[in-house]
């Protein structure tokens, strides 16, 4: 006969707190019935797509492509459900090791990247070169005049009769193009059509992949800007745009700086049309 702990004393200790707390994906559905909204409700304010809304509901962050993008998803759907975001990124932050160390853009849209078609004309080349071409031709025309006056002056002095000179009205001087001025592309943007959208896109802060369409769909640009790089992008109705880390671009859209405070690695989804810039 043995004396000790029956096997029910040895039975490992059932922490009941655990189950208590509520997860992020449970709170976050909680609140969203909460307030009555739908997935395709919070889908829609959001911009988050439908299947990572049900993912992050069920604590499956895999499809948010990386910790940077699931806390930022994360901070999203709060607020859209009324939450306050920061206890539950914490959270997040606890239950997956610690807060995450910024990560490439590029892996969160390899679900949503199609082949690259090609690229439309190089605007920025052509209003440059269409530049040069005005420059030539004032110049030419102002050195052909100063020959004309020389022949004039030879004429009176080997005692020829110039032919008198028409000043029925006073001759108007043609108006030089203005030389570009700030950065080189800016020139191009400002001297852009008014009946059309132009967006530049640049990376002064850092790398982000991006992506711009035209107003059929048709793609412009699919790929990572690297650092100091930019991209300049022209339709005749609205540019589409999707920024992997907004905080590391900076927008001109038809000739105007957008003041909007982008944070790093947050996704945006952005459109412009034609007039002032306003986000569509």
């Amino acid at each position: 006969m043995s004396i000790g702990n029956s096997p029910e004393d040895e039975r490992p200790f059932h922490d009941e707190s655990q189950e208590a707390r509520s997860s992020v994906g449970r709170a976050l559905r909680q609140a969203r019935i909460a307030a009555g909204l739908t997935v395709d409700d919070v889908s829609s304010a959001t911009r988050v797509r439908i299947a990572i809304v049900h993912a992050i509901e069920a604590d499956d962050f895999a499809p948010c492509g990386g910790a940077v993008y699931a806390r930022g998803h994360i901070r999203t759907l709060a607020r859209a459900v009324h939450l306050d975001p920061e206890p539950l990124i914490a959270q997040y932050d606890a239950d997956h090791g610690g807060r995450p160390a910024p990560t490439p853009a590029a892996p969160l849209f390899e679900a949503e990247r199609i082949r690259p078609e090609r690229r439309g004309p190089n605007w920025t080349a052509a209003m440059v070169a269409a530049i040069v071409v005005v420059i030539g031709f004032v110049g030419f025309t102002a050195f052909k005049g100063g020959d004309g006056g020389s022949d004039a002056k030879q004429q009176v002095a080997d005692g020829a009769t110039p032919a008198p000179r028409k000043s029925a009205a006073p001759e108007t001087k043609k108006d030089e193009p203005a030389e570009p001025t700030g950065e080189p592309s800016d020139s191009a943007i400002a001297a852009a059509p008014q009946d059309k959208v132009t967006v530049r896109v640049s990376a002064p802060n850092g790398r982000s992949w991006i992506s711009a369409k035209d107003h059929n769909g048709r793609m412009l640009y699919d790929g990572l800007l690297k650092k100091g790089e930019s991209k300049t992008f022209q339709d005749n109705s609205k540019i589409n745009l999707i920024l992997g880390d907004a905080g590391a671009i900076q927008l001109y859209v038809n000739g105007k700086k957008i003041e909007d405070d982008f944070q790093p690695g947050a996704v945006e989804r952005l459109t412009y049309t034609k007039g002032d810039p306003e986000v569509g």
